[in-house]
């Protein structure tokens, strides 16, 4: 209710003020009318200005239109020649249209006061003021006395205009009054979509925030992130520009600098306002392009004030200003840069063309016409046809052509859709507000394209871009460049649009900051707009491959880059490969061990009977090559591309195979200690104690639960790892340090276990001691793995680190095969005489002829006689032929021999030792004397 008496208190204001202002003394407005049952009114602005003259006296004031404009005669015209063309159509039957359509000067009041003339209440407001200001106007040509008076008006059904938005949003206030349906063809701002504010508001072209975006999307085509604004200050300005910048933000474009000028001409600030234009022109010469929603005479203004730093811009004009070609008055296109206009959809302007062609250039022939009289009056004077019509065609807007012509034809289709069960004749039995539903669920078409008004009463219909350019003198500012589709915000190049546009706008360039090309980002500066920025290079391992990039993306794991790099590359995996000059060198070594440890193979098996053979304990020394064949394979497996069988076969290999390998030593150690050192009292429970083959089992068994346990719980696994820059390296991960550790550990204990046994061995007789050899090797391996661990442990991933291990192990091995069977193959070989049976035993009789004489220099009884010494010598000799027929055949060693003079309580050693059956045991001299000479040793071997 509240709400209903503000509308109908407004409403009186309204219509009190509007006769005042229709009754104030001011110079009749140019019309043009024609009768039909469906008047539309039209507002239309002809003139662009108007002069206000106050009396000195307080009368009201007198305004006088001034510019006429015919590109505004020819939108009049439009509708004119729309209506006509419907009333010749079938569309409507035996209905009419006519129209009213009046000069609004381009200013709000006029525009008040003659559209209050289209409501029916006009005669009561001042008819008696009408007809004393008839009497006192000046006479002209266009106020001639055939003028149809208002007397003879009928009401109007519905509206089409204004043009500006300005008079658009008065009229709009006025007319929905009475919901008499209003079409705008050229009113764009955004406030007219408001339907709680403007009920009976429609239009043929869409707002402006489309318009603002297109801009927006050109500027972006371009890469242009640094312009100027101009706009003036009225509502389509101050909203076009609101939503440009709106627009330009979310697409991180940056304005410069933004003018607003003053709307009304006249204004004492607008030479203030031009002069700050060209002024931030000059100041910001990275400004290369401004966009300005300014109407054409501020245009053409600040044209003319372009001094020489103001020049070469890429002008990019709103729909006010893009086909007006006056703004360049006397200047030259070339003098003032580029100019691209964004102006509403154009139409096919044949038919209208051939209506201008028709037109009767006599005045006379248009009395109910003062628009067009007063051109053929003036402009027109003494034309003729085809001259006249030649002379209107070029400043036909093709875009009037569409947005008039759709609006006749919307309301051509409303009327035949409401019409279509009732008599509508005379303009009756149907209320305005029923016409103003019609049009909004109405569909109508023009150059065979269909359109209807959306929820906003809006048709977004799309953009031309024109762009303007010099033909044969003249400059043609209607060359469509290509349209721009609001729904999918494409713009769409007509023919070789974008060969013309970018041959003007493709080597301009207005960015406040250069691009920062890829393998750069851009770095913000302090207090300074976003589109000001400073590009740094891309840090390694990052990269960027577009243009102005904030952050710079991180490369694969796989991938690496360079600093200031627009794409990463492929990281090249390396390893110790089969072709790596140090690997090349290993593995020749390994060869050469497995070939060594082959021809010892095939030579002990060769010599299997022979003493050195058999002094070697013949069956261990096999184990202990196969070991070593085993050993040297697993060094190969450390080199080439690793895999995960590779990695856990390896490591599994060399600790199984090393571990057999110090077994067998350790057997060796303990059996010849046994044989040489170990005391009568007890052999007999070394005797049950002693099983070789059993302890390398039980060796072997540890050895077997360390490495399953760790291939079950963590195993080994193939891996690849960052070496920086542009490796990676792919290698094996022991997966647990711990077993790893473990297996190595093992394999020392062992060896050490061995170092200790065979150094009690160390005096034993050359023949069949190898405690020396075994105590060096142990010795070599023990150093070799101690320095492996630590460094191991440290040393950072590299292609060489498998290297460091397979060093190790071929050491380890050769060490092994050099000391415990490089000499025996060397007596085998080259010292064939020394392998012999009596040469073992002349050495044998010759170390128990030594240690008897280190045993009578310890004798505390000095009363025992020379026979007594040599039944002892008899006896011992005796016991030590009966150990070599026990053990000389190959068997285990016996420990059944009895030491005579152990039995006294003293340490004497017992040999076990391999056993020749072909050979026959030895006597023991007859005197010590005579035992001591080699040369009745050798006799009697």
């Amino acid at each position: 209710m509240m709400r209903q008496v503000r509308l109908w208190h407004m409403c009186v204001v309204i219509v009190v003020s509007l006769g005042s202002v229709e009754c104030s003394h001011y110079i009749e407005p140019l019309m043009a009318m024609k009768d039909g049952d469906i008047i539309i009114g039209g507002l239309f602005p002809v003139h662009e200005s108007v002069n206000i003259k106050e009396g000195e006296d307080g009368r009201p004031s007198k305004r006088n239109c001034t510019r006429y404009s015919v590109a505004r005669l020819l939108q009049a015209l439009v509708l004119v020649e729309a209506v006509e063309t419907v009333n010749r159509s079938p569309l409507l039957g035996n209905l009419t249209l006519g129209y009213h359509i009046v000069d609004t000067c381009s200013d709000v009041t006029t525009a008040v006061a003659v559209t209050h003339r289209y409501l029916d209440d006009f005669n009561s407001v001042c008819s008696q003021e009408e007809d004393m200001d008839k009497s006192s106007s000046e006479s002209s040509p266009a106020n001639h006395d055939s003028r149809p008076g208002p007397g003879h008006f009928r009401s109007h059904h519905v509206v089409v205009g204004g043009y500006h938005s300005e008079i658009s949003i008065a009229v709009a206030r006025q007319l929905s009054i009475k919901q008499i349906p209003q079409i705008s063809y050229g009113s764009t701002t955004g406030i007219l979509s408001d339907k709680s504010r403007f009920p009976a508001f429609m239009r043929t072209v869409p707002e402006d925030n489309y318009q603002a975006q297109a801009i927006v999307d050109i500027l972006v085509g371009h890469g242009w992130d640094w312009v100027g604004l101009v706009t003036t200050d009225g509502d389509y300005g101050r909203y076009a520009a609101q939503r440009f910048q709106l627009h330009a933000e979310k697409q991180g474009i940056c304005i410069s600098f933004s003018v607003v000028l003053p709307d009304i001409l006249d204004d004492t600030e607008l030479k203030d306002g031009i002069r700050s234009t060209v002024r931030h022109l000059e100041d910001n010469p990275k400004v290369r392009a401004v966009v300005s929603f300014a109407k054409p005479d501020h245009m053409m203004y600040i044209m003319q004030e372009l001094t020489d730093n103001a020049t070469g811009r890429v002008w990019i004009a709103s729909d006010n200003w893009a086909t007006s070609s006056r703004v360049l008055l006397n200047r030259n296109l070339s003098d003032v840069g580029t100019i691209v206009g964004v102006t509403l959809k154009s139409a096919d302007t044949t038919r209208f063309q051939t209506y201008l062609d028709g037109l009767d250039p006599d005045p006379a022939a248009h009395q109910n016409n003062t628009i067009l009289r007063q051109y053929l009056w003036s402009e027109g004077k003494d034309m003729t046809q085809p001259e006249l019509g030649a002379a209107l065609k070029k400043k036909i807007y093709p875009y009037a052509v569409f947005s008039v012509g759709l609006a006749v034809r919307a309301i051509a289709r409303a009327v035949a859709n409401l019409c279509a069960n009732r008599d509508c004749r005379g303009g009756n039995n149907f209320k305005p507000w029923e016409l103003k539903h019609a049009l909004r669920t109405a569909t109508f078409e023009i150059d065979g394209d269909s359109y209807r008004f959306n929820e906003h009463g809006d048709i977004n219909s799309g953009y031309d871009l024109v762009l303007w350019r010099n033909q044969d003198g003249e400059v043609d500012v209607h060359d469509i460049v290509a349209k721009y589709d609001i729904s999918s915000r494409q713009l769409y190049f007509v023919g070789d649009g974008k060969e013309k546009v970018f041959s003007q706008t493709g080597n301009v360039t207005s960015r406040c900051s250069a691009n920062c090309q890829p393998g750069y980002r851009k770095v913000s500066q302090n207090e300074r707009p976003v589109c000001c920025f400073e590009c740094t290079k891309c840090s390694n391992n990052t990269y960027n491959n577009g243009t102005n990039v904030e952050d710079c993306m991180k490369c694969k794991a796989d991938q690496w880059s360079e600093e200031g790099s627009s794409r990463c590359l492929d990281k090249k995996i390396v390893f110790f490969g089969w072709k790596d000059n140090f690997a090349i060198v290993l593995l020749s070594f390994a060869a050469l061990g497995v070939l060594l440890t082959l021809v010892v193979l095939v030579l002990f098996l060769a010599q299997w009977s022979t003493p050195v053979v058999r002094a070697s304990v013949g069956p261990i020394s096999l184990l202990l090559l196969i070991s070593l064949l085993g050993t040297f394979v697993s060094a190969v497996l450390f080199v080439g591309r690793p895999n995960n069988p590779q990695c856990q076969a390896r490591q599994v290999l060399f600790g199984l195979s090393f571990t057999l390998c110090v077994s067998c030593i350790l057997v060796k150690s303990l059996k010849i200690l046994l044989a040489f050192q170990i005391v009568q009292s007890v052999k007999q429970v070394l005797k049950r104690l002693y099983q070789p083959y059993l302890i390398i089992a039980f060796c072997m068994c540890y050895q077997v639960a360390i490495c399953t346990v760790w291939l079950i719980l963590n195993p080994p696994l193939a891996e690849l790892e960052d070496l920086g820059h542009d490796q990676i390296i792919l290698q094996c991960n022991e997966g647990s340090f711990l077993f790893f550790g473990l297996m190595l550990a093992y394999i020392g204990l062992l060896g050490l276990i061995g170092l200790v046994i065979a150094f009690k061995g160390r005096k034993l007789p050359n023949c069949y001691n190898e405690a020396k050899f075994i105590s060096f090797s142990m010795v070599i391996y023990l150093i070799c793995w101690v320095v492996f661990g630590p460094v191991y442990a440290q040393a950072q991933a590299g292609v060489y680190l498998p290297a460091v291990e397979m060093v190790v192990i071929l050491i380890s091995a050769y060490t092994v095969l050099s000391c415990h069977f490089m000499p025996k193959c060397y007596i085998i070989c080259f010292k064939s005489h020394s392998n012999t049976h009596e040469v073992f035993r002349r050495k044998l009789w010759d170390f128990i002829r030594r240690k008897d004489d280190d045993t009578e220099q310890r004798r505390h009884s000095e009363s025992q006689s020379v026979s007594s010494d040599t039944s002892l010598t008899s006896s011992r000799s005796n016991s030590l032929c009966s150990t070599l027929s026990g053990s000389l055949s190959g068997s285990e060693p016996s420990l059944t021999a009895k030491d005579e003079k152990a039995e006294l309580g003293r340490m004497s050693p017992v040999f076990i030792l391999p056993q020749m059956p072909d050979l026959p045991l030895p006597q023991p001299p007859e005197s010590h004397n005579s035992s001591s000479n080699p040369s009745t040793l050798s006799s009697e071997g």
